[in-house]
This record gives C-alpha cells, structure tokens and sequence, in this order.
C-alpha cells in the first residue's frame, strides 16, 4: 500500500490517476495538490467523493513552495506524480511563465525533496512535443527539436532530473506520453470542443483545415502507463507512451460528428493553422511495452463516445465554461 500526492492535481490528468489509484489499486492515500479550488463535477468527475483515502489542497506549486513542503512533511507520500506545468504550444507570450513553473519550480521543488528519506519515487509528467514534427515514430533516445518554449521548457525540466538521477540518484521516472485526451478535458482542447460544439449546434473552427496529425490516448490508458511505471520501472528510465499510429485532427473530429450523428460540415468550418504547429507527433513507445508491458488498450472509437457520454451528462455545467486558453501564472 502507497500513499501518493499528484500535483496538477485539479488537471484532467491527474483526476483520471486519482480515479485509477482509488478504484484499481490498493493505495493508502490519494492527495491532489493543484493551484485552483476545485471545479465542477464535469471536471472533477466527483472522483474521491466519500472516499476518506482522498484529499485535495489547494497550493501553488510556484509561489507556495513553503505550504507545498509542510504538505509533503505532513503526509509523507511515497511516490509524488508531477502533472503540474503550463502547458500550451502557443507559449511565446510571456514565456518566462512556463519556465518559472516547468523548470525553476520543479528544480527548487526536488532539490528540497532529496532531503526527505519519505519519499521512494518521483515521476515526471513530460510530453512528445520536445521531440518537435517526426516522419516516423521516435525512441526516448531520438533526437530532440523542441520549437516552442513550452517545448523548450519541457525539455529544460526532463534534463534536470536526468543529471538528479546521474548525479544525485534522486529516484525518478519521466513519461512522456502522447496527446492524452478523456472526460474532463478543459473546453479549449479539440476534442471536448468539437463534443460541445457538436451539442450545442455550434460550428468548431478547424484550424489549418485539420491536417495536422496527433498520436492520441485515452486518459485512463495514461493513468495505467504511470502506475505501472511507480511499481515496476527501474529508477532513471524515460518512457514515451502513445498508440501505433497518429491521426489527423480532421479525422478526430469526423468520429466525433459519427458518434454524434451528425454530418461532419454541420459540426466544423475551416480556420487559419497555427503559425510555426509541429505537423505530426508519432512515438516508439516500444520500452515501456517491454519492460513493464503496457500499450493502449481504449480504442479511438470507444474513447470518443467516452467523451461523447461525457458532454451529455454535464451539458448544464460546460455551458458556463469559457472555451478559450487563458494564461495564468
């Protein structure tokens, strides 16, 4: 038995890891960590609800490292899980933000961690971005090409802890996985978007026309690759985690108007691309299947009316959520 703290903890993400902990393992204690009050059950999913191995604090990673710290010292978690991180590919507006929360935070963070004898595993929520645009999937070892400061600073946070673990033997893990979506998701991602749009009689605007392709996994596939990494990965390995094959953003939201049964030009219409998108993220998730077994196991079909089921049973609540990114520190 385990006690874990996620932070991020308010985050998609890490809300489908708490659900996992909770109902697939014997974990002693569950604690999300994250900067916001909790939301709406559409986001929350009532995960932990009744549940007294649960807990959930609100805490700024970056300007509340000394109330973070009294947490850790209060409940000794064995193995902390970092979902945290400003994360959006659009990031060269007042950059200096990502790095404060996705490096200097984190290196701040686990330097004060390796005085505590607590904790036995730290595991780094990364991301395939740091690899930039591939033609084919790419190994952990590949080559990097990094062009956003997210990206950078991703990448920046991934190097850190690799010299910890050098150097220092800090005992961590890096997953880098694919683009994960589920049930939950913020509205101003594609996928629960283009599931509100899809409700409410809404056009979404495709951007670029949908041609950029994304390796995408359910949430939950996600939250099994982690926990599979906190009990069995040797110390200092780095995972990619995505699915054989990527799809077309066009060709996501063509199973989203099917699921919904609707023509697919009822639901989008054309917009601009991004300026300087990476056309295609594609992993070689091969090392994390061989050493600790796990691939995919939801479907892109199935993982669609998951989100489909989602927006009808919170319509009320998404309706009052503004559908664009806002940057906060």
């Amino acid at each position: 038995m385990r006690s874990y703290v996620l932070l991020g903890g308010g985050g998609v993400f890490a809300v489908h890891f708490a659900k996992y902990l909770l109902e697939e393992t014997s974990a002693e204690r569950v604690i999300c960590v994250g900067r916001n009050p909790p939301r709406s059950p559409a986001y929350t999913l009532d995960v932990g609800k009744g549940d007294t191995r649960y807990a959930y604090h609100q805490v700024h990673i970056v300007f509340e490292q000394d109330r973070l710290f009294e947490l850790f010292d209060r409940e000794k978690p064995e193995v902390i899980v970092n979902f945290a991180a400003l994360a959006y590919a659009t990031s060269w507006e007042k950059s200096y933000r990502y790095y404060d929360t996705n490096v200097v935070a984190l290196a701040h963070m686990c330097e004060d961690l390796m005085k505590r004898d607590y904790l036995k595993r730290f595991i780094q929520i990364g991301t395939s971005e740091l690899y930039g645009s591939v033609g084919r999937p790419v190994a952990e070892d590949s080559p990097v090409q990094p062009t956003s400061p997210y990206a950078v600073s991703k990448l920046a946070g991934d190097m850190h802890l690799d010299t910890l673990w050098k150097v220092r033997k800090f005992p961590m893990n890096i997953i880098r996985p694919s683009n994960a979506y589920g049930p939950g998701q913020l509205l101003y991602r594609v996928l629960p978007r283009a599931v509100y749009c899809g409700l409410t009689g809404r056009k979404l605007p495709l951007e670029g026309g949908g041609t950029v392709k994304k390796s995408y996994i359910h949430a939950r596939d996600l939250a099994r690759a982690i926990w599979l990494i906190g009990e069995k990965a040797p110390f200092g390995r780095t995972y990619n985690a995505g699915p054989a094959e990527p799809s077309s953003i066009r060709s996501l939201v063509d199973m989203v108007a099917d699921s919904l049964g609707m023509a697919p030009d009822a639901l989008y219409q054309i917009s601009p691309g991004r300026v300087g998108e990476d056309q295609q993220y594609w992993l070689d998730s091969s090392l994390i299947k061989r050493d600790l077994g796990w691939e995919p196991q939801i479907s892109l079909k199935a993982g669609i009316a998951d989100m489909v089921a989602w927006g009808r049973k919170y319509l009320e609540y998404l309706s009052d959520e503004d559908a664009r990114f806002v940057l906060r520190a």
